[in-house]
Protein backbone atom coordinates (compact mmCIF):
# COMPACT_ATOMS: atom_id res chain seq x y z
CA UNK A 1 0.00 0.00 0.00
CA UNK A 2 1.58 3.46 -1.02
CA UNK A 3 1.76 6.11 1.82
CA UNK A 4 0.02 9.17 1.59
CA UNK A 5 0.99 11.88 -0.84
CA UNK A 6 2.21 14.73 1.44
CA UNK A 7 4.20 11.59 3.07
CA UNK A 8 6.14 11.57 -0.34
CA UNK A 9 6.91 15.22 -0.64
CA UNK A 10 10.43 16.30 -1.11
CA UNK A 11 9.45 18.72 2.16
CA UNK A 12 9.09 16.02 4.55
CA UNK A 13 12.00 13.95 2.69
CA UNK A 14 14.70 16.59 3.16
CA UNK A 15 13.20 17.62 7.30
CA UNK A 16 13.27 13.81 8.34
CA UNK A 17 16.53 13.32 6.77
CA UNK A 18 18.08 16.66 8.64
CA UNK A 19 16.12 15.19 10.92
CA UNK A 20 17.66 11.98 11.04
CA UNK A 21 21.19 13.33 10.76
CA UNK A 22 21.02 15.65 13.64
CA UNK A 23 19.56 13.25 16.14
CA UNK A 24 22.35 10.88 15.19
CA UNK A 25 25.23 13.78 15.86
CA UNK A 26 23.40 14.56 19.03
CA UNK A 27 23.08 10.71 20.05
CA UNK A 28 26.76 10.20 19.07
CA UNK A 29 28.09 13.25 20.85
CA UNK A 30 26.02 12.18 24.14
CA UNK A 31 27.16 8.68 24.11
CA UNK A 32 30.67 9.70 23.20
CA UNK A 33 30.18 12.24 26.37
CA UNK A 34 29.05 9.96 28.31
CA UNK A 35 32.07 7.33 27.56
CA UNK A 36 33.87 9.90 28.57
CA UNK A 37 32.80 11.59 31.82
CA UNK A 38 32.41 7.94 32.78
CA UNK A 39 36.06 6.61 32.37
CA UNK A 40 37.79 9.95 33.50
CA UNK A 41 35.46 9.75 36.48
CA UNK A 42 36.38 5.99 37.67
CA UNK A 43 39.80 6.67 36.79
CA UNK A 44 39.99 9.75 39.28
CA UNK A 45 38.28 7.67 41.46
CA UNK A 46 40.35 4.77 41.23
CA UNK A 47 43.72 6.40 41.00
CA UNK A 48 42.98 8.21 44.84
CA UNK A 49 42.06 5.19 46.21
CA UNK A 50 44.89 3.45 45.34
CA UNK A 51 47.28 6.03 46.20
CA UNK A 52 45.30 5.89 49.66
CA UNK A 53 45.68 2.11 50.18
CA UNK A 54 49.48 2.35 48.90
CA UNK A 55 49.73 4.99 51.34
CA UNK A 56 48.03 3.44 54.35
CA UNK A 57 49.81 0.18 53.66
CA UNK A 58 52.90 1.68 53.16
CA UNK A 59 53.00 3.55 56.18
CA UNK A 60 52.13 -0.19 58.43
CA UNK A 61 54.16 -2.17 56.74
CA UNK A 62 57.24 -1.62 58.46
CA UNK A 63 55.84 -2.31 61.66
CA UNK A 64 55.12 -5.96 60.69
CA UNK A 65 56.71 -8.82 61.69
CA UNK A 66 57.90 -12.04 59.12
CA UNK A 67 56.32 -14.20 59.09
CA UNK A 68 52.96 -12.44 60.26
CA UNK A 69 51.06 -14.28 62.43
CA UNK A 70 47.37 -14.31 62.70
CA UNK A 71 47.09 -11.69 65.07
CA UNK A 72 49.68 -9.67 63.50
CA UNK A 73 47.33 -9.77 60.28
CA UNK A 74 43.94 -9.19 62.11
CA UNK A 75 46.03 -5.88 63.72
CA UNK A 76 46.47 -5.08 60.39
CA UNK A 77 43.24 -4.87 58.93
CA UNK A 78 41.57 -3.07 61.62
CA UNK A 79 44.37 -0.16 60.92
CA UNK A 80 43.00 -0.06 57.36
CA UNK A 81 39.55 1.01 55.61
CA UNK A 82 36.72 -0.95 56.80
CA UNK A 83 36.45 -4.12 54.83
CA UNK A 84 39.73 -4.91 54.23
CA UNK A 85 41.11 -8.06 54.04
CA UNK A 86 44.96 -8.92 54.46
CA UNK A 87 45.73 -12.68 53.23
CA UNK A 88 48.88 -14.33 53.96
CA UNK A 89 50.02 -17.39 52.15
CA UNK A 90 46.91 -19.81 53.98
CA UNK A 91 46.65 -16.96 56.52
CA UNK A 92 43.80 -14.67 56.34
CA UNK A 93 42.62 -11.85 58.17
CA UNK A 94 38.56 -11.88 59.61
CA UNK A 95 36.11 -12.45 56.97
CA UNK A 96 34.10 -10.15 56.26
CA UNK A 97 30.78 -9.81 54.18
CA UNK A 98 32.90 -7.94 51.47
CA UNK A 99 35.14 -11.42 50.69
CA UNK A 100 32.99 -13.19 48.11
CA UNK A 101 34.07 -10.22 45.88
CA UNK A 102 37.78 -11.17 45.69
CA UNK A 103 38.09 -13.60 42.72
CA UNK A 104 40.76 -15.74 42.80
CA UNK A 105 41.83 -13.85 39.08
CA UNK A 106 42.30 -10.87 40.81
CA UNK A 107 44.82 -13.04 43.77
CA UNK A 108 46.47 -14.47 40.78
CA UNK A 109 47.11 -11.49 38.92
CA UNK A 110 48.51 -9.67 42.44
CA UNK A 111 50.78 -12.88 43.24
CA UNK A 112 52.28 -13.32 39.94
CA UNK A 113 52.66 -9.43 38.54
CA UNK A 114 53.37 -8.11 41.98
CA UNK A 115 51.88 -4.48 41.33
CA UNK A 116 48.53 -3.05 42.33
CA UNK A 117 45.82 -4.53 40.33
CA UNK A 118 42.29 -3.79 40.41
CA UNK A 119 38.85 -4.83 39.52
CA UNK A 120 35.19 -3.39 39.09
CA UNK A 121 32.36 -5.89 40.39
CA UNK A 122 29.05 -5.57 41.38
CA UNK A 123 27.76 -5.92 45.15
CA UNK A 124 24.30 -5.90 47.31
CA UNK A 125 25.17 -2.42 47.66
CA UNK A 126 26.19 -1.77 44.26
CA UNK A 127 28.90 -1.49 42.05
CA UNK A 128 32.29 -1.35 43.98
CA UNK A 129 36.07 -1.24 42.95
CA UNK A 130 38.32 -4.08 44.46
CA UNK A 131 42.25 -3.55 45.01
CA UNK A 132 44.76 -5.39 45.37
CA UNK A 133 48.30 -4.92 46.59
CA UNK A 134 51.50 -6.93 47.53
CA UNK A 135 53.28 -5.74 50.63
CA UNK A 136 57.18 -5.46 49.60
CA UNK A 137 59.58 -5.89 52.00
CA UNK A 138 63.46 -4.14 51.05
CA UNK A 139 66.44 -6.32 51.47
CA UNK A 140 69.67 -5.30 52.36
CA UNK A 141 70.86 -4.78 48.86
CA UNK A 142 68.30 -2.27 48.47
CA UNK A 143 66.17 -4.13 46.24
CA UNK A 144 62.25 -4.56 47.23
CA UNK A 145 60.53 -8.52 47.02
CA UNK A 146 57.43 -9.62 47.65
CA UNK A 147 56.46 -10.57 51.09
CA UNK A 148 54.15 -13.16 50.18
CA UNK A 149 51.35 -10.89 52.30
CA UNK A 150 48.66 -9.26 50.21
CA UNK A 151 46.09 -6.95 51.17
CA UNK A 152 42.79 -6.33 49.32
CA UNK A 153 40.42 -3.37 49.78
CA UNK A 154 36.89 -3.56 48.46
CA UNK A 155 36.15 0.67 47.49
CA UNK A 156 32.51 1.44 47.01
CA UNK A 157 31.88 3.02 43.69
CA UNK A 158 28.06 4.23 44.42
CA UNK A 159 28.72 8.13 44.47
CA UNK A 160 30.70 8.00 41.52
CA UNK A 161 27.93 5.79 39.50
CA UNK A 162 25.44 8.82 40.90
CA UNK A 163 27.59 11.09 39.18
CA UNK A 164 28.36 9.18 35.62
CA UNK A 165 24.26 8.95 35.97
CA UNK A 166 23.39 12.32 36.69
CA UNK A 167 25.94 13.08 33.89
CA UNK A 168 24.37 10.84 30.96
CA UNK A 169 20.56 11.60 32.08
CA UNK A 170 21.98 16.07 31.51
CA UNK A 171 23.13 14.87 28.34
CA UNK A 172 19.77 12.77 27.02
CA UNK A 173 18.18 16.03 28.31
CA UNK A 174 20.52 18.37 26.27
CA UNK A 175 19.68 16.03 23.32
CA UNK A 176 16.31 16.09 23.38
CA UNK A 177 15.97 20.20 23.73
CA UNK A 178 18.34 19.59 20.58
CA UNK A 179 15.39 18.28 18.84
CA UNK A 180 13.13 21.66 18.29
CA UNK A 181 16.36 23.38 17.65
CA UNK A 182 17.15 21.10 14.78
CA UNK A 183 13.23 21.16 13.74
CA UNK A 184 13.65 24.72 12.76
CA UNK A 185 17.30 24.21 10.92
CA UNK A 186 15.48 21.86 9.12
CA UNK A 187 13.01 24.10 8.00
CA UNK A 188 14.50 26.22 7.44
CA UNK A 189 17.32 24.85 5.29
CA UNK A 190 14.00 22.84 3.07
CA UNK A 191 12.76 26.18 2.62
CA UNK A 192 15.97 27.23 1.47
CA UNK A 193 16.15 24.23 -0.93
CA UNK A 194 12.51 23.71 -1.94
CA UNK A 195 11.87 27.43 -2.87
CA UNK A 196 14.01 27.35 -6.15
CA UNK A 197 12.12 23.38 -6.82
CA UNK A 198 8.56 25.35 -6.41
CA UNK A 199 9.74 28.26 -8.84
CA UNK A 200 11.03 26.17 -11.22
CA UNK A 201 7.87 23.95 -10.88
CA UNK A 202 5.64 26.53 -11.44
CA UNK A 203 7.76 28.37 -14.46
CA UNK A 204 7.55 24.79 -15.96
CA UNK A 205 3.62 24.80 -15.68
CA UNK A 206 3.35 27.90 -17.22
CA UNK A 207 6.20 26.76 -19.94
CA UNK A 208 3.86 23.72 -20.68
CA UNK A 209 0.67 25.66 -20.85
CA UNK A 210 1.86 27.87 -23.55
CA UNK A 211 3.43 30.69 -21.70
CA UNK A 212 6.46 30.79 -23.89
CA UNK A 213 7.71 33.77 -21.79
CA UNK A 214 8.10 31.93 -18.27
CA UNK A 215 11.62 32.47 -16.55
CA UNK A 216 13.11 32.15 -13.54
CA UNK A 217 15.27 34.69 -11.15
CA UNK A 218 18.64 33.50 -11.00
CA UNK A 219 19.94 33.93 -7.18
CA UNK A 220 23.55 33.47 -5.94
CA UNK A 221 26.25 30.96 -7.55
CA UNK A 222 25.06 27.71 -6.55
CA UNK A 223 23.83 24.78 -8.69
CA UNK A 224 20.19 25.56 -8.10
CA UNK A 225 21.48 29.00 -9.53
CA UNK A 226 22.59 27.40 -12.87
CA UNK A 227 19.54 25.27 -12.80
CA UNK A 228 17.69 28.37 -12.92
CA UNK A 229 19.94 29.65 -15.51
CA UNK A 230 20.01 26.38 -17.73
CA UNK A 231 16.06 26.45 -17.52
CA UNK A 232 16.02 30.57 -18.84
CA UNK A 233 18.41 29.43 -21.59
CA UNK A 234 16.16 26.40 -22.54
CA UNK A 235 12.76 28.41 -22.68
CA UNK A 236 14.48 31.56 -24.81
CA UNK A 237 15.37 28.74 -27.15
CA UNK A 238 12.27 27.08 -27.31
CA UNK A 239 10.48 30.52 -27.27
CA UNK A 240 12.29 31.47 -30.33
CA UNK A 241 12.24 27.95 -32.09
CA UNK A 242 8.46 28.06 -31.56
CA UNK A 243 8.37 31.50 -33.11
CA UNK A 244 10.53 30.54 -36.06
CA UNK A 245 7.94 27.71 -36.14
CA UNK A 246 4.81 29.67 -35.97
CA UNK A 247 6.63 31.98 -38.49
CA UNK A 248 7.33 29.51 -41.04
CA UNK A 249 3.93 27.74 -40.84
CA UNK A 250 2.39 31.19 -41.01
CA UNK A 251 4.32 31.15 -44.01
CA UNK A 252 3.14 27.77 -45.26
CA UNK A 253 -0.39 28.42 -44.83
CA UNK A 254 -0.49 31.77 -46.74
CA UNK A 255 1.35 30.59 -49.64
CA UNK A 256 -0.74 27.68 -49.99
CA UNK A 257 -3.73 29.88 -49.76
CA UNK A 258 -2.44 32.28 -51.92
CA UNK A 259 -1.58 29.43 -54.37
CA UNK A 260 -5.16 28.19 -54.16
CA UNK A 261 -7.24 31.48 -54.76
CA UNK A 262 -4.69 32.44 -57.92
CA UNK A 263 -5.78 28.47 -59.31
CA UNK A 264 -8.95 29.38 -58.94
CA UNK A 265 -9.14 31.97 -62.37
CA UNK A 266 -7.35 29.78 -64.68
CA UNK A 267 -8.98 26.43 -63.48
CA UNK A 268 -12.37 27.96 -64.23
CA UNK A 269 -11.63 28.67 -67.94
CA UNK A 270 -10.02 25.11 -68.24
CA UNK A 271 -13.57 23.64 -66.88
CA UNK A 272 -15.11 25.68 -69.17
CA UNK A 273 -12.83 24.31 -72.14
CA UNK A 274 -13.11 20.88 -70.32
CA UNK A 275 -16.78 20.51 -70.62
CA UNK A 276 -16.63 21.58 -74.37
CA UNK A 277 -14.10 18.85 -74.80
CA UNK A 278 -15.73 16.02 -72.75
CA UNK A 279 -19.06 16.71 -75.39
CA UNK A 280 -16.74 17.07 -78.14
CA UNK A 281 -14.42 13.55 -77.46
CA UNK A 282 -17.40 11.45 -79.09
CA UNK A 283 -16.52 12.95 -81.75
CA UNK A 284 -12.47 12.67 -81.94
CA UNK A 285 -10.65 9.30 -83.17
CA UNK A 286 -9.35 7.18 -79.99
CA UNK A 287 -6.36 8.43 -79.24
CA UNK A 288 -7.74 11.75 -79.10
CA UNK A 289 -10.86 11.07 -77.04
CA UNK A 290 -8.62 9.11 -74.63
CA UNK A 291 -6.66 12.61 -74.09
CA UNK A 292 -9.88 14.67 -73.80
CA UNK A 293 -11.45 12.32 -71.11
CA UNK A 294 -8.10 12.15 -69.54
CA UNK A 295 -7.40 15.82 -69.46
CA UNK A 296 -10.96 16.31 -68.31
CA UNK A 297 -10.72 14.03 -65.51
CA UNK A 298 -7.31 15.51 -64.31
CA UNK A 299 -8.91 19.23 -64.49
CA UNK A 300 -11.94 18.44 -62.47
CA UNK A 301 -9.59 16.05 -60.03
CA UNK A 302 -7.16 19.26 -59.87
CA UNK A 303 -10.06 21.63 -59.20
CA UNK A 304 -11.92 19.70 -56.15
CA UNK A 305 -7.97 19.90 -54.60
CA UNK A 306 -8.33 23.52 -54.98
CA UNK A 307 -11.13 24.49 -53.51
CA UNK A 308 -10.26 21.92 -50.85
CA UNK A 309 -7.26 23.78 -50.07
CA UNK A 310 -9.04 26.96 -50.08
CA UNK A 311 -11.51 25.04 -47.43
CA UNK A 312 -8.57 24.20 -45.64
CA UNK A 313 -6.73 27.59 -45.38
CA UNK A 314 -9.87 29.20 -44.07
CA UNK A 315 -9.63 27.01 -41.24
CA UNK A 316 -6.02 27.98 -40.97
CA UNK A 317 -6.64 31.73 -41.01
CA UNK A 318 -9.26 31.39 -38.42
CA UNK A 319 -11.92 32.77 -40.74
CA UNK A 320 -14.28 29.67 -41.07
CA UNK A 321 -17.67 30.78 -39.84
CA UNK A 322 -20.61 28.91 -39.43
CA UNK A 323 -24.33 29.86 -41.36
CA UNK A 324 -26.87 28.44 -39.29
CA UNK A 325 -30.40 27.77 -39.92
CA UNK A 326 -32.90 25.10 -38.64
CA UNK A 327 -32.28 22.58 -41.01
CA UNK A 328 -34.14 19.06 -41.50
CA UNK A 329 -31.33 16.64 -41.11
CA UNK A 330 -32.79 13.65 -43.15
CA UNK A 331 -33.81 15.78 -45.87
CA UNK A 332 -30.79 17.59 -46.23
CA UNK A 333 -28.64 14.27 -46.18
CA UNK A 334 -31.06 12.80 -49.72
CA UNK A 335 -30.53 16.10 -50.86
CA UNK A 336 -26.64 15.56 -50.86
CA UNK A 337 -26.93 12.33 -52.11
CA UNK A 338 -29.21 12.91 -54.77
CA UNK A 339 -26.92 15.58 -55.96
CA UNK A 340 -24.17 13.48 -56.54
CA UNK A 341 -26.35 10.55 -57.28
CA UNK A 342 -25.85 8.22 -54.84
CA UNK A 343 -28.81 7.96 -53.32
CA UNK A 344 -29.23 4.51 -55.41
CA UNK A 345 -26.70 3.11 -53.77
CA UNK A 346 -27.06 3.67 -50.02
CA UNK A 347 -29.27 2.31 -48.03
CA UNK A 348 -30.60 4.95 -46.05
CA UNK A 349 -32.94 4.67 -42.52
CA UNK A 350 -33.32 8.96 -42.50
CA UNK A 351 -36.71 9.67 -40.57
CA UNK A 352 -38.53 12.78 -41.28
CA UNK A 353 -38.97 16.05 -38.48
CA UNK A 354 -35.28 15.45 -36.98
CA UNK A 355 -34.15 19.36 -37.09
CA UNK A 356 -31.06 20.72 -36.05
CA UNK A 357 -29.68 24.19 -36.07
CA UNK A 358 -26.53 23.61 -38.33
CA UNK A 359 -24.76 24.80 -41.76
CA UNK A 360 -26.53 23.53 -44.38
CA UNK A 361 -23.38 23.92 -46.59
CA UNK A 362 -21.08 22.45 -44.25
CA UNK A 363 -23.70 19.40 -43.34
CA UNK A 364 -23.43 18.71 -47.21
CA UNK A 365 -19.14 18.70 -47.15
CA UNK A 366 -19.74 16.38 -44.05
CA UNK A 367 -22.10 13.95 -45.65
CA UNK A 368 -20.36 14.53 -49.12
CA UNK A 369 -16.95 13.18 -47.70
CA UNK A 370 -18.40 10.34 -45.38
CA UNK A 371 -20.45 8.12 -48.35
CA UNK A 372 -18.25 9.13 -50.59
CA UNK A 373 -15.39 7.45 -48.65
CA UNK A 374 -16.98 4.53 -47.83
CA UNK A 375 -18.50 4.27 -51.67
CA UNK A 376 -14.65 4.49 -53.16
CA UNK A 377 -13.05 2.40 -50.28
CA UNK A 378 -15.22 0.50 -49.25
CA UNK A 379 -18.17 -2.42 -50.32
CA UNK A 380 -21.64 -2.45 -50.80
CA UNK A 381 -24.33 -2.10 -49.19
CA UNK A 382 -23.55 1.23 -48.48
CA UNK A 383 -25.63 2.61 -45.62
CA UNK A 384 -26.39 5.65 -43.72
CA UNK A 385 -28.83 5.54 -40.21
CA UNK A 386 -29.73 8.87 -38.76
CA UNK A 387 -30.83 9.03 -34.92
CA UNK A 388 -31.27 11.48 -32.62
CA UNK A 389 -31.47 12.34 -28.45
CA UNK A 390 -32.61 15.10 -26.91
CA UNK A 391 -29.36 16.60 -27.47
CA UNK A 392 -27.55 15.37 -30.18
CA UNK A 393 -28.18 14.20 -33.84
CA UNK A 394 -26.03 11.28 -34.98
CA UNK A 395 -25.54 9.84 -38.73
CA UNK A 396 -23.88 6.31 -38.89
CA UNK A 397 -21.88 5.93 -42.28
CA UNK A 398 -20.85 2.10 -42.66
CA UNK A 399 -20.16 -0.16 -45.30
CA UNK A 400 -19.37 -4.42 -45.42
CA UNK A 401 -15.55 -3.45 -46.77
CA UNK A 402 -12.38 -4.89 -45.38
CA UNK A 403 -12.54 -2.19 -42.64
CA UNK A 404 -9.63 0.31 -41.56
CA UNK A 405 -6.50 -1.50 -40.31
CA UNK A 406 -5.52 -0.83 -36.67
CA UNK A 407 -2.24 1.04 -37.99
CA UNK A 408 -4.53 3.53 -40.11
CA UNK A 409 -7.20 3.87 -37.18
CA UNK A 410 -5.25 6.74 -35.66
CA UNK A 411 -4.45 8.98 -39.29
CA UNK A 412 -7.75 8.65 -40.61
CA UNK A 413 -8.62 12.21 -40.29
CA UNK A 414 -5.09 13.72 -40.83
CA UNK A 415 -4.43 15.73 -43.68
CA UNK A 416 -3.44 13.95 -47.40
CA UNK A 417 -3.44 10.81 -45.34
CA UNK A 418 -4.08 7.59 -47.46
CA UNK A 419 -4.39 4.12 -45.93
CA UNK A 420 -3.24 2.61 -49.52
CA UNK A 421 0.32 4.46 -50.36
CA UNK A 422 -0.80 2.83 -54.20
CA UNK A 423 -3.56 5.09 -54.14
CA UNK A 424 -1.84 8.24 -55.13
CA UNK A 425 -3.44 8.50 -58.17
CA UNK A 426 -7.08 8.23 -56.55
CA UNK A 427 -9.57 10.69 -57.33
CA UNK A 428 -9.25 11.56 -53.37
CA UNK A 429 -6.84 14.50 -52.23
CA UNK A 430 -6.21 13.06 -48.96
CA UNK A 431 -8.13 16.18 -47.35
CA UNK A 432 -11.88 15.06 -47.49
CA UNK A 433 -11.59 13.41 -44.06
CA UNK A 434 -9.79 15.92 -42.43
CA UNK A 435 -12.12 18.94 -43.50
CA UNK A 436 -15.35 16.99 -42.48
CA UNK A 437 -14.05 16.77 -39.15
CA UNK A 438 -13.10 20.13 -39.25
CA UNK A 439 -16.70 20.74 -39.87
CA UNK A 440 -18.34 18.55 -37.27
CA UNK A 441 -16.07 20.57 -34.73
CA UNK A 442 -16.97 24.12 -35.65
CA UNK A 443 -20.57 23.21 -35.09
CA UNK A 444 -19.34 21.46 -31.75
CA UNK A 445 -19.62 17.49 -32.43
CA UNK A 446 -17.47 15.35 -33.74
CA UNK A 447 -16.94 12.43 -36.00
CA UNK A 448 -15.54 8.86 -34.75
CA UNK A 449 -13.79 6.34 -36.95
CA UNK A 450 -14.31 2.48 -36.52
CA UNK A 451 -14.64 -0.86 -37.24
CA UNK A 452 -18.16 -2.74 -37.38
CA UNK A 453 -18.04 -6.21 -35.18
CA UNK A 454 -19.04 -7.85 -38.35
CA UNK A 455 -16.96 -6.15 -40.91
CA UNK A 456 -16.67 -3.04 -42.77
CA UNK A 457 -15.67 0.35 -41.85
CA UNK A 458 -18.49 2.92 -39.18
CA UNK A 459 -18.14 6.47 -38.82
CA UNK A 460 -20.61 7.98 -36.79
CA UNK A 461 -21.26 12.08 -36.58
CA UNK A 462 -22.45 13.28 -34.06
CA UNK A 463 -23.70 16.83 -33.85
CA UNK A 464 -25.50 19.26 -31.30
CA UNK A 465 -28.77 19.94 -32.22
CA UNK A 466 -29.24 23.38 -30.66
CA UNK A 467 -26.08 24.93 -31.74
CA UNK A 468 -24.70 28.10 -30.93
CA UNK A 469 -21.06 28.01 -31.59
CA UNK A 470 -19.80 30.85 -34.30
CA UNK A 471 -16.19 31.26 -33.83
CA UNK A 472 -13.08 30.18 -35.76
CA UNK A 473 -11.58 26.81 -35.29
CA UNK A 474 -8.01 25.11 -36.73
CA UNK A 475 -8.24 21.99 -38.49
Amino acid sequence: MRSPRFLRGLRVRLIFGFLLVSMAGVAAATVAGYATARSSLLAADQNSAVAEVRQRVTALAPDLTYPPDQPSLDALAAQLPVGATVVYHDLRSPETPLDPVISPELQAAVRTRSRVEAQQVGTSKGPALVIGMPVLTRQLSGTSVPSGLEVYVVHDLSAIQQQINAQARMAWLTGVLAVPLAVLVALLSARGVLRPVRELRRATVRLSDGDLTARLQVRGNDELAELASTFNNSAAELERIVAELRRMEADSRRFVADVSHELRTPLSAMIAVTDILEGEASRMPDNAARSARLLVGETRRLTRLVEDLIEVSRFDAGSAQLVQEDVDVGEAVRATLDARRWTEAVQLELPDGLFARLDRRRLDIIVANLVGNALRHGRPPVSAVLRDTENWIELEVTDHGPGLRPEVLPHVFDRFYKADAVRTRSESSGLGLAIAQANARLHGGDIQAGNRPEGGARFVLRLPRHNDTSGPIEL
